[in-house]
């Protein structure tokens, strides 16, 4: 082996690597970025979760529960009154649980807790910190001397206004990830496959022709997408029906959104690939376009975890709104009736439809 034909090659790879400036931006940079985003998703503490505190007792037991509540650094207490309604707080998001405190006597006393119930390790803190606060009870009340009341005996039921207090991590994780699961493999799939159209002089020959560009880019997204679909419904029936993830909501609804996820990888693909004149450069938008995107999506962490700033950048992408839609109907049962997947689809759809006219505009004929 002759090192100086040897080193020639290194050199040779190394002068390459110097002139393909969106390459070294792929190996030192998007690490960076991504690893920056780890470091402010997951090293930023959650907020603790909000549990309404309704006193039915004016005094007595129930008022130093609710008093240790108020006192709890892993909860964050609020008192209601009897006209609020708990369940509504629950469903709209103010709340993560309510507990309420009837007069506790002598004998077997319950307190019933009802959680939200899509976030398990919310409703295991909050009835960890309601036994804390029941057992801090009766040690002040031990110390006021309210002898009588040691008779008596206080356990949490802790019931789910979702999902049955069944939910699991699996579950919680499992929905979202089947339709970015499809949103990231049609993405990759339809970008590398439209750049070898470009590249065996196809998509020039079509660009020569009498269509319009609209009609290349219909036309491709359209055969795409059937492929897309035949993939979402082996996903998602694997994703139901062996793996058995929870589901309360319509399995068409479900579909639905995985097509809208379809749709706007195809033409994320289509788009992305007219900046690129390899497949390797087609693959390098991963890092730097898709995977911000997953992490930013409210998957791993919950959006309203994020600092503020990244906040506003989450609630303009897309996939933010597909992992709540497909949470919403597959944890909590939502329908087409909910506000929420009204805002989540129209959102989905606007980016479809946005990203197709990008396709159309930037659509060039050459060869790549």
């Amino acid at each position: 082996m002759s090192p100086s034909r040897t080193l020639a090659i290194t050199a040779r790879l190394l002068a390459q690597f110097r002139h393909d400036h969106r390459t070294l931006g792929i190996l030192f940079v998007t690490p960076i970025i991504v690893l920056g985003l780890f470091a402010l998703l997951l090293g930023t503490d959650a907020p603790d979760p909000g549990v309404g505190v309704l006193v039915e007792a004016g005094e007595g037991l129930a008022t130093n529960i609710a008093e240790s509540l108020d006192d709890s650094d892993t909860i964050d207490a609020v008192r209601l009154t009897d006209a609020d309604d708990p369940d509504a707080l629950l469903r709209d998001g103010t709340l993560d649980a309510y507990v309420v405190l009837p007069a506790i006597t002598t004998g077997d006393n319950t307190l019933e807790v009802v959680v939200e119930g899509t976030d398990p390790q919310a409703a295991a803190a909050v009835g960890s910190t309601l036994q804390g606060a029941v057992l801090d009870s009766f040690g002040r009340l031990l110390a006021t001397s309210f002898s009588r009341l040691m008779e008596a005996t206080v356990d949490v039921e802790v019931h789910s206004l979702y999902g049955g207090g069944d939910l699991d991590t699996l579950d919680l994780f499992g929905g979202p990830f089947i339709g970015l699961l499809i949103f990231f493999l049609v993405y990759v799939v339809t970008s590398v496959s439209f750049l070898r159209e470009r590249s065996l002089g196809t998509l020039e020959r079509l660009m020569a022709s009498p269509l319009r560009r609209t009609e290349i880019v219909v036309g491709y997204m359209l055969g795409f997408t059937l492929v897309a679909l035949v993939q979402a419904v082996i996903v998602l029936g694997f994703g139901l029906g062996i793996i058995g993830l929870y589901n309360a909501g319509s399995v068409w609804l479900l579909f639905g959104i995985e097509v809208l996820l379809a749709l706007a990888a195809v033409n994320l693909g289509i788009f992305l690939s007219t900046f690129a004149r390899t497949e390797f450069q087609a693959v390098q938008f991963i890092p730097l376009v898709i995977v911000p995107q997953l992490l930013l999506s409210g998957l791993l962490v919950p959006v309203s975890s994020e600092p503020e700033w990244l906040q506003w950048i989450s609630n303009v992408l897309p996939l933010t709104y597909a992992v709540d839609a497909l949470r919403d109907v597959m944890l909590r049962g939502a329908d087409l009736t909910s506000a929420s997947v009204q805002l989540d689809l129209a959102v989905l759809g606007g980016f479809c439809v946005l990203v197709v006219l990008a396709a159309a505009a930037t659509l060039r004929r050459e060869v790549a």
